[in-house]
């Protein structure tokens, strides 16, 4: 690889029970978050003077699945071009061949960085409130569009994929389950973490963009109401969860599901569920004017359009980024930013060895550096972070780790395997 002396210059430091190899100009690493996909630090870097993160990812060469999403987060990463979207500043590894990328042990780090990294703080319901669902959900529908424009689901949105600075700066992050919506695509069941997934994702049924809608409802629901929406055990009592609250779903629907899930679908008890404004009732709203009682009114209304359980009548984010409740704070250079250009439109069909995806990522690495040196990454100087293979940094915020506060009321499911009512042996096999 092709760097001056100093970007060659590497050092590994442990953070919690993980080892960062990173470049000497990222010090002071300190662990700020963990999950199931990812260990997440932040960093000083000396050549920007900022703290940045550092994301680690978990096993992104375990298997050819994880590989899949180690080059699909880092490709999306590098296309996405979007206030309200995680970006990437820089990406680079410690490996100076592909020889010996592909040496590299199944379960050495691929590390992305995004730009703002999530910080479990779960601030208080009361400053939560006065701040996000009004000021917030506009932002985050933006960043959404913006995927949607390009083909882009993100499939993972949750409280935890999303962060705002003190000055209300959204991001949303976490491209290791987006997908492009390919024409045709068998799409997997297991997207989503488990509180924030849409109906026909539980029930096996395939999704198109708004699967997306109904996780950002969820999380607008759960602004609100300072607790989760639909707080399911299992998959199983996710779906009653819905029901229970919305009502079991019309015969059109029924319809519409494989046999023997809506067997199993319409052998459960039915609900009538209830009404928007027993779910989201005016106390949960400021209500010292008319203006905020009509802005109550509108929420539940949005709300109202994003938690169908047919997708097929729920609302798409154009609609949602028109409605009364969001269309107030209407930025066109936001809304209508133009879409990112994804040079690989079959990404997701692809197949391939692990070696082979180490390989593709490997020249996705390469292909980042020569345009470094080109002077052809978009608008420097936003200095979003850095991000690391093997050992490289994050994007980082413009300014400190520390002005980062999560979105997240609750903790969510940081390992959730199970998937739909469809999987393994079939829609009952669940219920043994």
């Amino acid at each position: 690889m092709n760097k001056n002396k100093q970007e060659k210059e590497f050092y590994s430091v442990d953070v919690g029970d993980s080892t960062f190899t990173v470049l000497k100009r990222y010090q002071n690493l300190r662990p700020i978050g963990s999950g199931a996909q990812g260990i997440v630090c932040s960093a000083y870097d000396h050549n920007l003077e900022r703290n940045v993160a550092i994301k680690k990812l978990s096993r992104p060469f375990q298997n050819q699945t994880h590989a899949k999403r180690a080059y699909r987060e880092l490709v999306l990463m590098k296309c996405v071009n979007h206030k309200n979207i995680i970006g990437l500043l820089n990406v680079f590894t410690s490996q100076k061949s592909l020889e010996e990328f592909q040496d590299t042990p199944a379960d050495t780090p691929l590390m992305l960085s995004p730009p703002f990294s999530p910080i479990h703080t779960h601030p208080s319901p009361s400053s939560l409130l006065s701040l996000a669902p009004p000021h917030h959900t506009p932002f985050f529908l933006c960043g959404i569009k913006h995927l949607h424009s390009a083909g882009i689901i993100h499939r993972d949105l949750k409280p935890s994929n999303i962060v705002v600075k003190s000055d209300c700066t959204l991001k949303i992050l976490d491209f290791g389950l987006a997908r492009t919506a390919a024409t045709g695509l068998l799409m997997t069941p297991y997207v989503v973490t488990r509180y924030y997934r849409a109906p026909e994702v539980i029930l096996g049924m395939g999704y198109q963009a708004n699967v997306d809608i109904w996780s950002v409802g969820c999380i607008l629901a759960e602004m609100v109401r300072h607790k989760i929406l639909f707080p399911g055990r299992d998959y199983i009592d996710q779906w009653n969860k819905v029901i229970e609250q919305l009502g079991t779903p019309s015969q059109e629907f029924m319809m519409k599901l494989n046999q023997s899930v809506r067997t199993y679908v319409e052998n459960r008890p039915r609900y009538t569920g209830y009404s928007f404004e027993k779910l989201f009732p005016d106390v949960l709203f400021p209500a010292d004017s008319e203006h905020n009682k009509l802005r109550a009114s509108q929420a539940r209304d949005l709300l109202s359009k994003m938690l169908v359980i047919d997708a097929s009548k729920r609302i798409s984010v154009e609609e949602a980024l028109q409605h009364p409740y969001i269309n107030v704070w209407y930025d066109p250079a936001e809304v209508e930013a133009p879409p990112p250009l994804i040079i690989d439109k079959r990404l997701d069909e692809r197949d391939h060895t692990v070696e082979e995806w180490k390989e593709l990522i490997y020249k996705e690495v390469l292909d980042w550096e020569e345009r470094m040196k080109n002077g052809v990454i978009r608008g420097q100087p936003s200095p979003l972070g850095a991000a690391v293979i093997n050992g490289s940094p994050q994007p980082s915020s413009s300014s400190s780790i520390n002005d980062v506060s999560s979105m997240s009321t609750e903790p969510t499911v940081a390992s959730d395997t199970d998937s739909s009512l469809e999987a393994s042996a079939g829609p009952l096999s669940c219920c043994r």
